[in-house]
């Protein structure tokens, strides 16, 4: 199962695993107080992907199907996620201030949809 939580959240019992999926450590959270389990930098998108994206809702559509493309070449990071997420709670932590247009969500409807 996988759920989602901004970086900026306090880390809960509920959450699990708690994976950070961006290449960049979040601003302003200290790694002692963000519970990271794994930081799995290699499965966010490309740079020049988020460039383009720019955070732009216009563009989720688009951002989200050439991000799937990029998960498709990363398949051995997408089965070790999936493998931990049948043994139970990962939570995909991320950066981004918008909860409905970002990669971790991407992410995890890729690794739902698609398993």
């Amino acid at each position: 199962m996988f759920k989602l939580k901004r970086a900026y959240e306090p880390p809960a019992e509920e959450d699990g695993l708690r994976v950070l999926v961006d290449r960049r450590w979040p601003c302003g959270v200290f790694k002692r107080d963000a519970q990271i389990d794994l930081w799995l930098k290699e499965i966010a998108p490309s740079d020049a992907l988020t460039t383009w994206f720019g955070r732009d809702p216009s563009r989720w559509e688009a951002f989200r199907q050439q991000y799937w493309q990029e998960l498709a070449q990363k398949s051995a990071l997408v089965r070790e996620l999936r493998r931990r997420g049948r043994q139970g709670v990962v939570t995909l932590v991320y950066r981004a201030r918008d909860t409905r247009h970002n990669s971790a969500l991407a992410l995890q409807e890729y690794l739902e949809r698609r398993g």
